[in-house]
């Protein structure tokens, strides 16, 4: 069997979408337990990616309190993989104070990460951002907008630098500057750092096909029949030849080709559980477009995967079938595309 890439679950699916009006959150030891003790043929997660968002967890903690989170997931025999910095205080398109805070937070995150890393907890993944702003008002001077967010991106690739950490900016159709393939693109371009790359989120990605948020990038013809494959597969290739040489980070998921907006999320894509009858990806055979070049080949751009499940009820992520669903999910996606 292979092993390789490691295969991961995410904790911020207990935060996202949760709160004062909506379910509670899912405490942190519940979603490290829950992990821990998915198995499926004798296989488990190699580990869990974070959200560096409370109440899971307080980017502003003292090392002390970092290393206490180090050694609570060792604990459960996980390993931690890609972090997301809690930017949405600042936003790369704002003022001069909501630049800075924006790259103060990705500061403190590359601190937290060190902390880990120095912990022996974590030996690989990124760190991931976006623009914390929605397309919307990224429309309303899409040239300076886009200036502003590039020099922001630059200087906090510059900070994480001085940790040896890279940025993975997430392909999402809610946040502006990158709420479409081709602006995800230019935004990469731009920025022109080495540490700088994109994350795929297969639910995500796929609305890139819709153009729900900048219907001239649209790929797909409009009232577009699911049920042909043929032209789903040409869509595919073409957003992943395109955003392929920039990913350094990967979420396997489904969608079900439907959006909805919760809280800043606009238009934003709708998960689906990894048995859902509804969803529209092949994920196993999907997820190769991703994890391989146009030739075929295997590009192992990355040590692990992860699903990310947002906006589930909890009553669906409580029930620990949920989680050995995906674990299956994620193991056929390491056969068919992984390595030993």
């Amino acid at each position: 069997m292979n092993n390789y890439p490691k295969l991961h679950n995410a904790t911020w699916p207990g935060v996202v979408g949760k709160g004062p009006d909506s379910e509670p959150p899912i405490p942190f030891d519940d979603m490290l337990k829950m992990t821990a003790a998915a198995e499926v043929n004798g296989v488990k997660f190699d580990g869990v990616d974070l959200g560096l968002l409370p109440p899971h967890i307080d980017i502003e903690g003292s090392r002390d309190d970092f290393k206490r989170i180090a050694d609570k997931i060792a604990g459960y025999g996980l390993k931690v993989g890609s972090l997301v910095a809690p930017i949405w205080g600042g936003p790369a398109m704002g003022s001069k104070e909501d630049r800075k805070t924006f790259v103060d937070m990705v500061r403190k995150s590359c601190e937290f990460a060190k902390v880990m890393r120095e912990q022996g907890v974590r030996s690989y993944g990124i760190i991931r951002i976006d623009s914390a702003s929605s397309p919307n008002d990224w429309a309303k001077d899409p040239v300076n907008n886009s200036k502003l967010i590039a020099q922001t991106f630059r200087e906090a690739c510059d900070v994480a630098a001085d940790y040896d950490e890279r940025l993975a900016a997430e392909g999402e159709i809610c946040w502006g500057g990158m709420h479409s393939w081709k602006t995800m693109v230019e935004t990469l371009e731009a920025v022109d750092r080495p540490n700088m790359g994109f994350q795929a989120d297969m639910a995500h990605t796929m609305l890139y096909l819709l153009g729900y948020n900048k219907p001239e990038d649209r790929i797909l013809p409009d009232n577009f029949d699911w049920k042909d494959r043929e032209t789903l597969t040409a869509g595919l290739k073409k957003i992943t030849n395109a955003l392929r040489p920039w990913t350094i980070d990967f979420h396997v998921a489904q969608n079900d080709g439907t959006v909805h907006g919760t809280g800043s999320h606009d238009k934003t894509g709708r998960h689906c559980q990894a048995t859902d009858p509804n969803g529209k990806l092949d994920v196993v055979n999907d997820a190769g477009y991703w994890l391989r070049d146009e030739k075929g080949n295997l590009t192992k751009a990355f040590q692990h995967i992860c699903w990310d499940g947002c906006m589930f009820d909890n009553s669906v992520m409580t029930q620990q079938k949920t989680w050995n669903d995906i674990l299956a999910t994620l193991i056929k996606v390491r056969e068919a595309h992984g390595w030993s």
